[in-house]
């Protein structure tokens, strides 16, 4: 959000600029939403709908990062988007929430009683992977075969130099806590097939990952400190490679429990 904030205003197109180039025309835009909660203005950046920010709050954004702007760029932090733009319609075609919808149909098809948690999931990938495995834990055992959905998109906080990508992860976060849980598995991966900078689409996890990898020598709080959950998970077979796939509506996060 941030960053659009400040992009919009150094770009001829952003922020709605386009469709005000285009008046008096009428503007049709089919939008494939990368953004949680499909707020329209930040997917690419808005350039065919009203913006909601404003010069004061860029400029307070590159205050707070001490940006280091050219007298011509800070300039245009001053220069303010369209507010209204009658000319211009929106049509979501692809999101997050369909994406979720899909994997909902798809785990009842599959015999699974499923719920669907969230489509704007956030935070700390190795909180919510921590969060799911105690979700698992508690939901375990009742003789059921239960599926918990989430879409949405995590973040990392980078403590190490290692090498994966929030949905790698979160699922390795989420196997130190399904350890001995039988019956119970989690994967979350980017809808784009690439998680981070590696050739994953993200991580797989169940309740023998944990003894898999001390078995190794591998310490899963170590791992994560280093943030270097694709080497782990690739020793255990949890990389999951899918391929780009052409399209990035988020990521998909599925805990199953068989039982």
């Amino acid at each position: 959000g941030e960053i659009n904030t400040v992009r919009k205003r150094l770009s001829l197109v952003k922020g709605g600029r386009f469709a005000q180039a285009c008046a008096p025309a009428r503007v049709l835009t089919l939008v494939l939403s990368d953004v949680v909660g499909d707020r329209a203005d930040s997917i690419a950046s808005g350039p065919s709908c009203p913006d909601s920010s404003t010069c004061r709050e860029a400029r307070a954004v590159a205050e707070k990062y001490r940006l280091r702007l050219s007298e011509r760029a800070r300039a245009l932090l001053d220069r303010e988007t369209p507010k209204e733009l009658p000319g211009a319609e929106l049509v979501f075609c692809g999101s997050v929430r369909q994406l979720c919808q899909a994997a909902v149909e798809t785990c009842r098809e599959l015999g699974y009683e499923t719920q669907l948690l969230t489509d704007s999931l956030c935070g700390e990938a190795r909180q919510v992977g921590a969060q799911m495995a105690a979700l698992a834990r508690q939901e375990a055992g009742r003789g059921k075969k239960r599926a918990f959905v989430c879409g949405g998109e995590t973040t990392v906080r980078l403590t190490g130099t290692g090498k994966g990508g929030r949905n790698q992860e979160l699922a390795l976060a989420a196997a130190e806590g399904l350890a001995g849980l039988e019956g119970a598995a989690l994967f979350s991966v980017g809808s784009d097939g690439t998680d981070g900078p590696t050739d994953a689409a993200g991580g797989y996890a169940d309740g023998g990952t944990k003894a898999a990898l001390a078995a190794q020598g591998i310490s899963i709080p170590q791992v994560l400190a280093e943030n270097d959950a694709y080497h782990a998970l690739e020793r255990c077979g949890g990389l999951l490679k899918t391929g780009p796939t052409g399209t990035n509506v988020n990521d998909l996060t599925v805990l199953l429990i068989d039982g």
